[in-house]
């Protein structure tokens, strides 16, 4: 069976796994609203995308 001959680093260690992360989210601020909501996404609370009103909201 293989046996590594020395103790491997944090560093070395470190860098193989450099590619296991979180993915971080487009989260952006509303420029109407002032929501929080994601890029590309329609904003639930006044049914808005890309300026144009794509659907009435449930209030």
């Amino acid at each position: 069976m293989a046996v590594p001959k020395r103790k491997t680093s944090k560093s070395r260690r470190d860098k193989r796994r450099s590619h296991i992360k979180f993915a971080s989210s487009n989260i952006i601020e509303d420029k109407k609203t002032g929501e929080y909501r994601l890029s590309h996404h329609v904003d639930l609370k006044t049914g808005f995308y890309k300026g144009r009103k794509v659907f009435e909201p449930k209030n």
